[in-house]
């Protein structure tokens, strides 16, 4: 078992390119983290830093009680499951479970049990005799896994390994490889763009963009309290709702302005917001709380008038695509029993509830 540690790494690629910028993040023993952001945030070059195929170019990385800069990635006690599998075509499953303990010049009698082992829990000893291309996706994902348990790391790493899968597939091994955390024990890092993914499997979520931390928490609290404009937005489906508009002040009345929109800020919402007055704001509402039952029955909720653009029925919810005037398109949510069409107005109710300002130019959340 291991804690990694990243203390103010940078990776500079030629040409000037920063990939990843001033990274501070600390992965706990036996925790499941993620690291989640679009593409092109840094994400999957932190994870090739952290496993010694992508150079440093400052900064450090700590493996448990060593510091690994300048260790091989054979050296570093991890292994690594990749997006594409990895796996030698022409060797069977077994094989491909088999050949880094061969390398290793490991008994052969343990390396059988070390495979049949992770077979087991991985539910592939029917497969073992197969070649990969006559494997579907979700099983040759199994034996990438296979692999990496049976060199029993101290650190699992994790980079995209169910984009290449079907929508089902996914869903069924993102909980197969939480499951397979709990038995293992054992710490995992693990790569995404889909914030699903990020949400329902880590401990600890790690957001990034532009080669930076955004946001580090665990999941709910990341999506109840995100830090910036950025992780309100990526966090959560649909994505937050954003309005840009001007805090007003009358008197010892405050309000925010959004074209016809004005909403009266009342409470502590006024006494935080009072110093940004005069200034332009974001605020941010998630589909589930515009419109909800909660809104329509709150006393202080503001009516909100818009176009339907386009209804998605969900089942149990429909979500109802509202264009508010701006270019961007507003997002609600709604119980299936209503009866909406698209071309057609309708009013929903807007409340301060669960909602969030920030700043205009920072991003940065005010309350």
């Amino acid at each position: 078992m291991a804690r990694v540690f990243l203390e103010k790494v940078n990776k500079v690629f030629s040409g000037g390119v920063k990939a990843v910028q001033d990274l501070t993040l600390e992965i706990r023993d036996r925790e499941f983290m993620v690291l989640v952001g679009p593409s092109g945030c840094g994400k999957s070059t932190t994870l090739r830093m952290i496993a010694g195929l992508e150079e440093i170019s400052s900064g450090t990385i700590q493996i448990g009680d060593r510091v690994v800069n300048n260790v091989p990635p054979k050296d570093r006690d991890i292994a690594m499951v990749f997006q594409n599998y990895a796996l030698y075509p022409h060797m069977t499953a077994y094989e491909n479970m088999a050949f880094g303990l061969k390398l290793r010049k490991m008994p052969k009698a343990e390396i059988d049990q070390r495979v049949r082992e992770a077979a087991a829990i991985l539910d592939i000893e029917p497969y073992l005799d197969r070649l990969p291309k006559a494997l579907s996706g979700g099983q040759r994902q199994r034996v990438a896994l296979g692999r990496a348990i049976v060199r029993k790391p101290a650190v699992f790493l994790f980079d995209e390994p169910l984009s290449n899968l079907d929508a089902k597939m996914r869903v069924q091994m993102r909980t197969e490889i939480a499951k397979l955390h709990r038995r293992l024990n054992t710490t995992m890092i693990y790569v995404t763009h889909d914030q699903i993914e990020a949400m329902t499997m880590g401990d600890r979520i790690c957001v990034m963009e532009g080669g930076r931390e955004q946001q580090t928490d665990r999941p709910l609290e990341l999506y109840d309290n995100p830090a910036n404009a950025f992780v309100a937005g990526f966090i959560g489906t649909p994505p937050t709702n954003f309005f840009r508009g001007k805090l007003e002040r009358d008197g010892d009345k405050l309000s925010f302005v959004h074209h016809s929109l004005r909403l009266p800020l009342t409470n502590i919402w006024r006494e935080v917001l009072l110093p940004h007055a005069d200034t332009e704001v974001l605020f941010g509402v998630r589909p589930e709380n515009l419109g909800s039952e909660a809104a329509e029955h709150d006393p202080e909720a503001v009516p909100l008038t818009a176009r339907v653009e386009l209804l998605e029925p969900m089942g149990a919810t429909t979500y109802v695509y509202m264009n508010t005037g701006d270019p961007e398109l507003c997002i609600g949510l709604c119980t299936p029993y209503r009866q909406l069409r698209a071309g057609t107005d309708a009013t929903f109710a807007l409340s301060l509830k669960k909602t969030h300002f920030f700043d205009a130019t920072t991003g940065r959340r005010i309350i």
